[in-house]
């Protein structure tokens, strides 16, 4: 019992390279990456353009550089500022991030122009960015797992109906994947990282769900 309290509720600070400054540019980093469904969907011909290739190609090809860095940084246990260091020899959170990512950019349907397209994947891929941390957070200082799986569903429920609003995407899937994206932080295991678990859950949920909509 002891052993799976510590497992939830470790600070990340006092193992993240460059102490509280590291877990801080960590956690700002993650909630960067909010901007990545705006400059897919509504610049993503635009940037792709400039190296002759589609917006799926770029992704495509943006995620395997990504993977292959990452092999290298784990061949030589090289980790960064931000970084854990148990990260040193296994995939880190940022692979993760960018594999679970690119498959929610791939593979989410896309209907409209512009943001509109991005009525699925948007906020799958911002349900990861913003609750991740939120929660985080919550069980590094309140250490109180039902008290981050509370906040958690409320900022999920709060980015997908806001995806509603905004971009149209279908109710029935605000009601039953935005806790799907809370589930993704739940599992503690060194197999895979919860960024790409809180991506994952959910773009399973919709491919499943996708043919009866």
């Amino acid at each position: 019992m002891a052993k799976a309290t510590i497992e939830v509720f470790v600070d990340h600070v006092e193992h993240s390279i460059g102490g509280f400054g590291g877990h801080a540019f960590r956690r700002a980093t993650h909630v960067t990456m909010a901007i990545i469904p705006y400059l897919y969907y509504v610049h993503g011909n635009d940037i792709s353009s400039t190296f002759q290739l589609a917006p799926d190609q770029f992704v495509t090809l943006v995620c395997i550089s990504i993977l292959i860095i990452e092999a290298l940084r784990i061949r030589f246990g090289i980790v960064i500022v931000g970084q854990r260091e148990y990260e040193s020899d296994q995939i880190s959170a940022l692979a993760w991030g960018a594999l679970a990512v690119s498959l929610a950019l791939l593979i989410a349907p896309q209907k409209g122009e512009l943001m509109e397209a991005g009525l699925y994947g948007a906020p799958i891929i911002l349900g990861m960015t913003i609750v991740d941390p939120v929660m985080g957070e919550i069980k590094r200082i309140k250490k109180d797992l039902r008290l981050a799986i509370g906040f958690g569903l409320l900022v999920s429920y709060g980015v997908w109906l806001t995806c509603y609003y905004w971009l149209g995407t279908d109710l029935i899937l605000v009601a039953l994947l935005a806790p799907l994206t809370v589930a993704g932080e739940l599992p503690k295991t060194n197999v895979i990282d919860d960024n790409a678990t809180m991506v994952l859950f959910p773009l399973a949920g919709l491919v499943l769900l996708y043919p009866f909509l």
